[in-house]
């Protein structure tokens, strides 16, 4: 039987090459990800271990923030005194203070680099060692920053801003803008930067400057002697330091804590990736199903003389599986081989959605190789498990008494377990659909419902087929005449078929058209609610969420062309336990800048004491106009808290201007994050809106940390993740797209091989070589339509109905369906069935009429 599995793989190797391919392509999706997993974690660890390289004790500083924006710089615990105690322990071989902080950089074109990632903006001094330079930035060209008119870059922030050694490079840490000389490149191994961040470099001094106070650092790294015990050392180090402000790790620990979170942020963004690689590997199940059905279908005559001459039932599924494991085991080896380079380009991918990984080389395990060719062997062996089963019940005399394939047969039991499904599946989402918030216990449910009404499309697709076929056949017919009336037939002779080929397909469809419509509804609604209730023209902001320095606001109101400029400043107020965020502004420019919808009281009545709350914040509280409470201010500034009596004047509506409490200017300001704006809300003059961003940037120093955006603007920054987001999900579930359309192109090449006479007969009686073409192209057509109508109304169904899920989170959630795309989606479908025609119809075309007419 082992003889036989392998002529069969050889005899029948072209047929088999599609199913090959899309075994394949799963499994390097599968080997892909795991690779691309160690890889990550390698990629992170190394750059710990150059970042813990020599470091025994780590003393790390709090950050103790001082006035703020315009105010006194921050400054921490660790001093030069500390330094120099520590570096008299015994034990210690070198001390290395260091400062760190953030800076935004402006391209050499003077458009901000890095505005929106401000977290990877990375600033700190060069700190030289012994041998006269820093370990952990080797210089590659230029020279150290030495003076407080010099810096140095990283080679990739140079390149990207377009620097070279010699230039004015602008930048900004917390407030105006800067400028220094550049005079030298270093390379730097900090997975924050090699992930897309950038990287600045000042001599101490300067650094102390821009980020603390003279003689003040952030961080204190301490090397020992060989043989030095790291627990001892730590704890004479801790003796030395203040009871509050810092703490001392050993550098064992501080390995041990950045393995653990390596491991679970690696871990979880591999879980993600194999979900994607575990549909494809579902789509691939139908195409090898699908196959081996087909091929057991014409080589019935083959099996039933295995049967006469002794095989038995248990060797014919023997051999069947055999022959599936060993297709299974070979397109799984490439499979693995294509997903290195899957793993090389995911991190690109996943980059540029924001996810910040390092670079590294690509780590080859032991068990991804054996976890990708086990999964290959068993998806394409289960695969062929029923069609083996198949295959052994064929009774020789009934098979050797006609070589005509027996009729399909009964699909009931079918129908009904599908319509089951269906019907479980939908009662299930319908009653997500009345669900209001995204509690685990929801979103389960949700995914529960979305597979049982997913499969129960799959097994109910036979008896879909037929009507949605014979529809799209008339459309054929009446366009195409005797060549789309025989697409028609044979996409209808066995609907078993034409179901598995295009549920495949449909799988890719239902979740691209899923998220779509759910991305694209959450897009319009984070869209409006950007702006709702603004009626300014432009929004001024801290791109790295500092606070904006109070005199600001002067410096905008004074710009020509604004008519008015209201500065919105947050903290943390707690009323009756409950807590919120709280808006300070003057009330007397309100209305100049927003429209808040109140619903009792006015916004006349906001002053010094009397606030103004949300309807959901009242509800929580239990508050309404007129009430006289108790406020705690707290939080946001870290200043110890502060009670006041406020009266509550007024109640409004959600809206995104304002946050749920408003109140007045001068109570809150004191206890905001930096004792800084939040932001500033910019009126332009009637006919002076158009250009004015550019006069505010040149009126506030043209900081890169500034962003003045207006309300385009505004809208496309909290729609761009969902995009990005979206293109993502579009990248990854490709790959089962692709394998559906492998599919296609599988089933309608075996079709053809199996209706060689018919095609024969057909060219005997007059049908050309272009009508046979038109045949195979529009079955191709007929049947990827059928699964993309299936998709994407499968797809639209559950976007719906679990749309309601983001209600607590999202108020002005609605289902929105973008007909454009979904159109597209279906003239994808068509292109899709023919591209996947073009190879079986040319195949068919040039079958030979006299040698097809006497095939058996």
């Amino acid at each position: 039987m082992l003889r036989t599995a392998l002529r069969n793989v050889h005899a029948h190797k072209a047929r088999l090459v599609m199913t090959a391919l899309a075994v394949m392509l799963g499994v390097a999706f599968v080997s892909g990800t795991l690779v691309f997993g160690d890889m990550v974690a390698s990629a992170f660890r190394a750059a710990s271990t150059v970042s813990l390289k020599d470091v025994a004790v780590s003393v790390q500083a709090e950050y103790v923030p001082g006035a703020g924006a315009g105010g006194e710089a921050p400054t921490t615990v660790l001093d030069s005194r500390l330094v120099d105690r520590v570096r008299d322990l015994p034990g210690v071989t070198a001390v290395r203070p260091s400062v760190n902080g953030s800076a935004t950089l402006a391209r050499k074109d003077g458009e901000p680099l890095n505005a929106d990632s401000s977290w990877q903006n990375l600033a700190a001094d060069y700190v030289i060692g012994a041998d006269g330079k820093d370990a952990r930035h080797p210089l590659v060209s230029g020279r150290a920053p030495a003076a407080g008119s010099e810096l140095a870059l990283d080679t990739t922030t140079a390149e990207k801003a377009g620097y070279q050694i010699g230039d004015t490079v602008r930048f900004a840490t917390t407030g105006p803008a800067l400028t220094k000389k550049l005079v030298g490149i270093v390379r730097t191994e900090d997975p924050r930067v090699t992930a897309g961040g950038t990287l600045v470099l000042f001599d101490t001094r300067t650094a102390q400057g821009l980020f603390l106070s003279p003689g003040r650092f952030n961080e204190i790294s301490v090397a020992a002697a060989p043989g030095t015990d790291q627990h001892a050392l730590t704890e004479r180090v801790r003796a030395l330091l203040p009871k509050e402000g810092a703490t001392a790790t050993s550098g064992a620990e501080l390995a041990a804590e950045q393995a653990r979170q390596t491991a679970e942020n690696t871990e979880a963004l591999t879980k993600m990736l194999l979900v994607f690689a575990g549909i494809a590997l579902f789509v691939g199940v139908f195409i090898i199903a699908n196959t081996f059905t087909m091929l057991i279908a014409q080589r019935g005559r083959e099996i039933a003389l295995m049967r006469a001459v002794g095989a038995s039932r248990r060797q014919v599924v023997r051999s069947v599986l055999v022959e599936a494991g060993l297709l299974g085991l070979g397109a799984s080896a490439a499979g693995f081989v294509l997903g290195l380079g899957i793993a090389a380009g995911l991190r690109p991918l996943l980059n540029s959605a924001g996810a910040g990984l390092p670079d590294g080389p690509l780590v080859v395990a032991p068990t991804a190789l054996l976890g990708s060719l086990t999964v290959g062997v068993l998806v394409t062996v289960l695969a062929a498990w029923l069609p083996s089963r198949k295959a052994a019940k064929i009774a020789p005399v009934e098979a050797l008494s006609s070589i005509e394939a027996s009729a399909p047969a009964g699909m009931r039991v079918r129908n009904a377990l599908g319509a089951l499904l269906t019907g479980a599946g939908v009662a299930v989402m319908l009653y997500v659909s009345t669900l209001d918030n995204g509690a685990e216990t929801n979103l389960l449910l949700a995914m529960s419902g979305s597979f049982l009404t997913l499969a129960g499309t799959i097994v109910l697709a036979p008896l879909l087929s037929r009507p949605l076929v014979f529809l799209a056949g008339r459309v054929t017919t009446r366009f195409f005449g005797v060549s789309g009336k025989l697409a028609q037939e044979n996409a209808l002779r066995n609907p078993r078929r034409t179901a598995a080929t295009a549920s495949a397909l449909m799988i890719g469809l239902t979740l691209i058209t899923g998220l779509t419509v759910a991305g694209h509804s959450v897009d319009r609604a984070m869209s409006r609610a950007a702006v709702q209730g603004l009626t300014a023209d432009y929004r001024v902001a801290n791109s790295a969420y500092l606070g904006l320095d109070p005199k600001l606001a002067d410096r905008i109101a004074d710009v020509p062309g604004v008519a008015g400029a209201t500065p919105l400043a947050s903290a943390g107020l707690t009323v009756d336990g409950e807590y919120a965020s709280v808006s300070g502004l003057d009330p007397k420019q309100l209305d100049k800048v927003a429209d808040i919808d109140f619903t009792s009281g006015s916004a006349a009545a906001l002053g010094p004491g009397r606030i103004a709350v949300s309807k959901t914040y009242a509800g929580r509280a239990g508050l309404r106009t007129g009430d006289i409470v108790t406020g705690r201010f707290d939080l946001d500034s870290g200043k110890p808290a502060r009670l006041k009596q406020l009266t509550v004047v007024g109640v409004y509506a959600e809206n995104r201007v304002v946050a749920g409490v408003v109140g007045d200017l001068g109570d809150v300001l004191p206890y905001a994050m930096d004792g800084g704006y939040d932001s500033v809300l910019v009126k332009a003059e009637p006919g002076r809106a158009a250009g004015l961003d550019r006069e505010i940037r040149s009126a506030l120093g043209d900081s890169p940390l500034l962003k003045v955006q207006s309300r385009e603007q505004i809208t496309r920054e909290e729609s761009g993740e969902i995009d990005v987001m979206l293109d993502m999900m579009y990248g990854l579930l490709g790959m089962a797209v692709v394998i559906a359309i492998l599919g296609v192109i599988n089933t309608l090449a075996m079709s053809v091989h199996e209706r060689t006479r018919e095609i024969g007969m057909l060219r005997a009686i007059g049908l050309d070589r272009t009508g046979i073409r038109r045949m195979v192209r529009l079955e191709s057509v007929v049947i990827s339509l059928f699964g993309a109508v299936l998709g994407i109304g499968t797809g639209v169904f559950l976007a719906w109905t679990g749309g309601s899920l983001t209600a607590s989170g999202l108020p002005d959630y609605t289902t929105t369906v973008p007909w454009p795309r979904l159109a597209l989606f279906l003239a994808l479908a068509v292109l899709i069935g023919i591209l996947a025609s073009i190879w079986p119809a040319g195949r068919a075309a040039r079958l030979n009429m006299l040698r097809a007419i006497s095939s058996q």
